[in-house]
């Protein structure tokens, strides 16, 4: 049985880590071809652990020409292009609003907010020549509420589920759904690298009582991304073991 991506080439940013990580894994093992981009370097072993079907690309997503390289790369290595997943992001400096550094609250929408603008940018105009195609955007359960301290991460993954919808209502007739998953507590780097009572208390207010894993994020994109969800554009999928129901 073939995989549900089989035939498929696929983009993934922040992979090296994370996440992306996990969805780079679950997108080969369905049968994807994949441009595994990252910043960090962590995506060159990635690669050779997965073989053919994946390479890696060392791209800084604030950067556009970055980010055409790494769409020019799918185009280059495996002659096509169907889904994009933008989802690397930090989580920057924790404080109050009126004390935040503005400097932080810049590097943090550099990468959280114009990174997935310029994915959405320089991507869709491959995918429309393609025929169409999937555009799935990392944001979070903090585009939807409020965590003190992270003004600029909350303002951020607010303004990727907006994108979210905009580029999903502009070009739902012409073949491509954009869609945001909106993680919970997942354990990764991000989260190990917040205050720890601020982590804990988030995975002791979630009702399934653990943090979420990577894998079950990756489980989601791989449904975003196959052709199972045909007529999913424009939604906001929380993931978050039911923290955003307390």
């Amino acid at each position: 049985m073939a995989g549900r991506l089989e035939g498929k080439v696929a983009v993934v940013t922040g992979a090296g880590s994370g996440i992306g990580e996990g969805t780079v894994e679950a997108f080969v093992a369905e049968g994807a071809n994949v441009i595994a981009a990252d910043i960090s370097g962590a995506q060159d072993a990635l690669a050779q652990r997965l073989g053919d079907g994946c390479v890696g690309i060392q791209a800084d997503v604030t950067k556009a020409q970055d980010v055409e390289a790494m769409l020019q790369a799918a185009l280059d290595t495996f002659g096509r292009l169907d889904i994009i997943y933008n989802n690397a992001g930090i989580d920057g400096h924790v404080a109050p609003t009126g004390e935040y550094p503005v400097e932080e609250f810049d590097r943090v929408w550099a990468v959280n907010g114009r990174g997935v603008f310029l994915g959405l940018r320089y991507g869709i105009p491959i995918l429309l020549a393609n025929g169409g195609g999937s555009i799935i955007n990392t944001a979070s359960m903090a585009a939807e509420l409020a965590f003190p301290g992270m003004t600029a991460y909350c303002a951020s993954k607010g303004a990727v589920q907006m994108m979210t919808r905009n580029a999903a209502a502009e070009y739902a007739g012409r073949g491509i759904r954009v869609n945001a998953i909106l993680p919970g507590a997942i354990r990764t780097a991000i989260t190990d690298s917040l205050p720890p009572e601020l982590i804990q208390g988030v995975k002791d207010a979630t009702p399934v009582g653990r943090y979420g894993t990577p894998a079950e994020i990756a489980s989601l994109a791989v449904y975003l991304a196959s052709d199972e969800s045909q007529f999913v554009t424009g939604a906001s999928l929380l993931i978050d073991g039911g923290y955003s129901l307390t």
